[in-house]
């Protein structure tokens, strides 16, 4: 499966039980993200062990991200290092830094797409 193929909305029915069947990587997560991808937004609440997916903004989160879908998508392959990727302007995170990087270690657990 081709990743740059799918839209962002298959792209998100497909993680969703993903992370849902595996809860581990992020069961000490208690935050809100809310990912801004060119004109969509979908943010993730992540309650003691439990996922929430969003596709609206419906709470207030504490970390946003701003990327490009194409790089939400090198992001989601390993592709996209969030430092790196901050530092050239790839990603605008907006409140806890922190927070985003421990989004990208736990997305590091997982294999989404096999390419």
């Amino acid at each position: 499966m081709n990743l740059e193929n799918l839209t962002i909305k298959e792209i998100w029915s497909m993680i969703e039980p993903i992370l849902k069947e595996d809860v581990e990587p992020f069961k000490h997560l208690n935050t809100i993200y809310e990912l801004q991808l060119d004109d969509h937004i979908y943010q993730l609440q992540f309650a003691k062990g439990e996922l929430t997916f969003y596709d609206t903004q419906e709470k207030s989160a504490d970390c946003t991200l701003k990327m490009s879908e194409k790089n939400f998508k090198k992001f989601l392959k390993g592709e996209l290092n969030s430092a790196m990727a901050f530092m050239t302007g790839q990603l605008k995170v907006e409140g806890n830094i922190g927070l985003a990087l421990s989004l990208e270690k736990v997305i590091k657990q997982y294999s989404f797409f096999d390419e």
